[in-house]
């Protein structure tokens, strides 16, 4: 259990969710599972306390999941920079959470540089390329939002106010910088197109909550939704574009993302407004050829069972829904079939799942 140094954060838009220190030799992290009730930072110092801050949802989104995961090897270089101790470190962290593809990528991208290398450079040389990755990310999360600026611009040109549904949380928060869905909406937001978000709770774990936290503090206009709401208001009319985010995303399209995010596609699907995902390239994994390849995590039904608010006197406080003797299933995913998917928002530009498929890894 992480019960390090806490910081409380300044509630205003001078926030990080991850910060590498290579001075000293640790990683301060914003603890996502106290959001948006409390805002806390907490400070990470080893190997086992950054697997445990990526189990544990901490951190979370699947690009903030490998960015953390690369510091992670940094922190456990630190007790030592042995063949041995790159090799627990890579299979522990691994091991955190199946289904996003991000966390091996930012794995293999470590493993790459560090085993040819010398033990004795090994450290100094793990924090370099972990913070060479988190600014990456910030900087493909840029690209992701101005090319998805485009799509609004030319609704905002048809119809004056644009309304955008979402899913879970992919926006700052799940990353280093600007988000992946949320990227095109705070650059519409900049500017100056007027927006709308449609906000699902995103049960069991509510990030939608975290996605309306964001949005607030932005000064974009949104509401909230319970997550069965959402096929009324594609019927009624009341959504001009769905843009979720991605944890896994086959090489013929077939996307995974947070549970609930099918049900929003095959609405969408029906009702003709056109559904969008936007993922760094990174998120493609191209060994599997379709989404039966994707593993889904399932997560403990504890999640289910019990449910996380605040209370009168602003306590975080848990309450529990279901008795413990109940039996819950809790997959954390779905997969979306690329033929429901219009488009992808990347950093390289918008493809169809068709041209998606066309690409090579080396882009």
């Amino acid at each position: 259990m992480i019960a390090l140094h806490q910081l409380q954060a300044p509630m205003q838009n001078a926030f990080h969710t991850i910060a590498g220190d290579a001075n000293a030799r640790r990683i301060s992290i914003l603890d996502q599972t106290l959001l948006p009730w409390q805002a806390v930072y907490r400070e990470l110092a080893s190997l086992d306390e950054a697997a445990h801050a990526i189990r544990s949802m901490q951190v979370r989104g699947a690009p903030l999941i490998g960015v953390t995961a690369a510091f992670g090897i940094a922190l456990a270089l630190e007790a030592s920079a042995d063949d041995a101790m790159l090799a627990h470190a890579l299979a522990t962290l691994r091991a955190t959470r199946p289904t996003a593809v991000n966390l091996h990528w930012a794995l293999d991208s470590m493993a790459a540089v560090l085993r040819p290398c010398n033990p004795e450079a090994r450290r100094e040389l793990a924090w370099r390329e972990a913070q060479a990755i988190a600014d990456e990310d910030a900087r493909t999360n840029a690209e992701i939002g101005r090319h998805g600026l485009a799509l609004l611009e030319r609704l905002a040109a048809t119809g004056g106010r644009v309304r955008v549904m979402t899913h879970c949380n992919a926006g700052w928060l799940a990353t280093t910088a600007h988000g992946t869905a949320l990227a095109p909406i705070y650059a519409a937001h900049a500017a100056g197109i007027e927006i709308e978000v449609w906000v699902s709770e995103t049960r069991p774990r509510n990030q939608g909550l975290l996605t309306a936290w964001e949005l607030a503090r932005a000064g974009v206009p949104h509401k909230v939704i319970a997550d069965n709401g959402a096929g009324h208001l594609l019927m009624q009319g009341d959504v001009d574009l769905l843009i979720v985010g991605a944890d896994r995303i086959a090489a013929n399209g077939d996307t995974a993302n947070k549970i609930g995010t099918y049900l929003k596609a095959l609405a969408a699907f029906d009702c003709g407004v056109a559904f969008h995902v936007a993922a760094p390239l990174s998120t493609i994994d191209w060994r599997a050829a379709d989404g039966r390849a994707i593993p889904i995590e399932q997560r403990d039904a504890a999640e289910v069972r019990r449910i996380t608010g605040s209370d009168e006197q602003g306590r975080v406080v848990e309450v529990r829904l279901l008795p413990e003797s109940a039996a819950v299933g809790n997959p954390a995913f779905d997969v979306t079939p690329a033929r429901l998917i219009q488009g992808f928002i990347t950093e390289r530009g918008c493809f169809t799942p068709e041209q998606l498929g066309r690409l090579t890894p080396s882009m």
